[in-house]
């Protein structure tokens, strides 16, 4: 029996991908993609983390999505499943936002949420 092929961790909006691109593309560093993760954080729990990669970590999940690579950390991978990054531009703010099937709260000020790991059976293929 072949291995049952594994979900996408994470997707990208039109918005975010071009929003990704365009910082990579003024930096005055090689960027080789974007670092997603999540840290505890906050009142609610965690918190989502973007950095700039300068390299993949041998353990990241590669996700290559409109023309980007985020490197998922593995600790962070069940969290995260299902996930799309947007990039939103407000009158008052203007953003990365994740749009997360997993979050189940979040605190009043938003800089923090509250996500259960992901259920792999909501992930596995029609019979």
């Amino acid at each position: 029996m072949a291995p049952r092929p594994r979900p996408q961790v994470m997707s990208l909006t039109d918005a975010a991908a071009m929003r990704v691109r365009e910082i990579m593309a003024n930096s005055d560093k090689q960027i080789a993609g974007v670092r997603v993760g999540v840290t505890n954080a906050g009142c609610a729990g965690m918190a989502y983390t973007m950095d700039y990669a300068e390299q993949v970590d041998p353990l990241d999940d590669v996700v290559e999505d409109k023309g980007v690579k985020l490197f998922v950390d593995p600790k962070a991978i069940l969290f995260l499943l299902g996930t799309e990054m947007d990039y939103e531009v407000t009158q008052l703010k203007s953003g990365f936002v994740f749009k997360n099937p997993n979050e189940t709260s979040a605190c009043g000020c938003g800089e923090s949420v509250t996500i259960a790991p992901a259920n792999l059976a909501d992930f596995a293929p029609a019979s």
